[in-house]
């Protein structure tokens, strides 16, 4: 019976995780257990399979309001608004402790207890994310408590600015405007509370529950992602979490050894792949250049590519007559991987792009290649780039990455992306964050020419837009999010407004740097202007608003 009960436990663990590797299952039926098995397993299975279907099915908040969270949350007839934050936090990480200490009961619902609170903390997670990195953002509803998702209410200042002194104490302010910052302060400490009690559980060496570790690693990579300087507090629990997520799932041995026939064909090489992943988006974002490399090597080769770039006869522009040699990428793929990749990709319908984004500039999107030296292709480089899996995807859009880090800035280094960059954009489909993501890296790049600028803001309008779209749904979003470094809403913007800057619609970017509160491109954007006084007038209101604000 035992081994039955960690199967279940570890079926559960490997749903939440696959919200972020594919999308969810057309039929929920699938999950449900064999019938008479239920009376013969603690009653929490049921709720936690509840929970999870509504995660899947990318409703965080109704998982945070279900019956199942209500069992770790607090009571909903208490009355939040009459403690502080401190007081109300620390009375949830007493009762999360009550409840998985509760002494009354055997260790097979103590694991599964642990289980049900690291989903609690991953959908409060997932909601931050959907609010401030994926979206769609569009008539998000008010419910600032995590621990009474139930509750509709307002915004509720005092503890918005209590979270965020909370992530500001990892040593830097926020890069920009965020909200729900309560969600990710929650998430955090569920999962910390949880993992330093299954430290002292006797349980544990036959319930296991590894996911914690790499759930701990996410959480902290957005904490960091969200900061507008490097934290060297949050480094050192990152290195901690890589660790442990390496050491339980950095192999496909490990990771076919905990899951076993639960697997799907190929999803053993995913996950790994993904591991390797995010271990290089860490070290990317803290400028460690060989790890970094070395997890993206690592990725690579789970993902059975190997990567090279090579010279064909091409065409770049619509008025070029003589083929020129054009930088393409070679990718070679073993047909194990290829075959055992799970649907991951977007509706052919789902634009980004805008339909005539291409049409903006004489330089194709991708060059038109010499076909066997008598003609030219279509505007993709088939026959060299062969049909990528999502995961083989994300791995070559990791490459731009490091090129960032191992070459100085410039035109030139936009060049050298470029291969990747149009690898991908030669798909014919491709998850909604992996798409999102190399159509960021062409705007970084086709923004610094003055003959794709035009482009570049036309695409990086359409892509702001897609954020607050209802299409795609919230779980066709998530996948992949951790795996590449895709910039945060607020961040985005931030972009966006730089360059309408850089093109000259001032007015434009005005807007977007007071709403993200960011007063010192607003200062510029007003001197350009010569309007040095509306700058001077602005700062002097916004001061008599807050005079504790930092930033101003």
């Amino acid at each position: 019976m035992a081994e039955r009960e960690i199967e279940i436990l570890q079926g559960h663990e490997l749903r939440l995780l696959r919200c972020t590797l594919c999308q969810p299952p057309s039929d929920p039926s699938s999950h449900l257990q064999p019938s008479g098995f239920a009376a013969s397993v603690p009653p929490l299975h049921a709720l936690i399979s509840d929970f999870l279907t509504s995660v899947e099915s990318g409703n965080y908040l109704g998982a945070l309001s279900s019956d199942a969270a209500r069992l770790v949350l607090v009571s909903p007839d208490s009355d939040l608004s009459s403690h502080s934050p401190d007081r109300v936090y620390s009375d949830l990480l007493d009762r999360v402790e009550s409840f998985i200490n509760e002494p009354s009961i055997d260790d097979a619902e103590k694991a599964c207890r642990v289980v049900l609170v690291v989903c609690v903390a991953v959908a409060a997670l997932f909601w931050f994310i959907q609010c401030n990195l994926t979206g769609p953002v569009n008539g998000l509803p008010k419910r600032p408590l995590p621990m009474k998702a139930w509750w509709e209410g307002s915004e509720m200042v005092e503890w918005e600015s209590w979270a965020r002194n909370q992530l500001m104490a990892a040593g830097s302010d926020l890069l920009g405007k965020f909200c729900y910052l309560q969600y990710i302060v929650f998430a955090k400490m569920l999962l910390l509370k949880t993992r330093d009690l299954l430290f002292e559980a006797s349980f544990m060496s036959t319930f296991k529950i590894r996911s914690i570790s790499w759930w701990l690693f996410r959480a902290l990579l957005i904490h960091q992602q969200i900061l507008d300087e490097r934290s060297s507090s949050l480094f050192e629990l990152l290195q901690v979490f890589k660790g442990e997520t390496l050491g339980h799932f950095g192999s496909f041995e490990k990771v076919t050894s905990y899951w076993g026939a639960q697997l799907q064909d190929g999803e053993a090489s995913t996950i790994v792949s993904m591991v390797h992943l995010e271990a290089g988006v860490l070290e990317y974002i803290y400028g460690r250049l060989d790890p970094c490399r070395l997890d993206l090597e690592s990725a690579e080769v789970a993902a059975g590519l190997q990567l090279s770039v090579t010279g064909i006869l091409g065409l770049r522009t619509v008025h070029q007559v003589e083929p020129k040699a054009q930088m393409i990428l070679v990718a070679n793929t073993s047909s194990k991987s290829v075959s055992g990749d799970i649907n991951t990709s977007i509706a052919p319908d789902t634009q980004l792009t805008g339909p005539n984004v291409s049409e903006a500039s004489d330089i194709y999107m991708t060059p038109k290649l010499v076909e066997n030296g008598n003609g030219f292709g279509k505007n993709e480089c088939g026959g060299v780039v062969s049909t990528l899996t999502t995961v083989q995807q994300a791995v070559v859009l990791a490459q731009c990455l490091l090129i960032e880090k191992s070459s100085p800035h410039g035109e030139m280094q936009g060049w050298d992306m470029a291969p990747y960059i149009e690898a991908i954009d030669s798909q014919k489909s491709s998850y909604f964050i992996l798409k999102c993501f190399c159509n960021i890296l062409r705007i970084r790049w086709e923004s610094t020419r003055s003959r794709t600028k035009q482009r570049a803001l036309e695409m990086m309008d359409n892509l702001v837009e897609s954020i607050h779209k209802p299409s795609p749904g919230v779980p066709l979003r998530l996948p992949f999010c951790f795996s590449v470094y895709i910039p945060t809403i607020p961040a985005l913007r931030k972009q966006y407004g730089d360059i309408l800057v850089s093109c000259g619609l001032i007015g434009e970017a005005l807007k977007i740097f007071e709403d993200l509160e960011l007063w010192d491109n607003l200062i510029y954007c007003y001197s350009k202007l010569e309007k040095k006084a509306a700058a001077v007038e602005l700062i002097k209101e916004q001061l008599s608003r807050r005079p504790n604000d930092p930033k101003l």
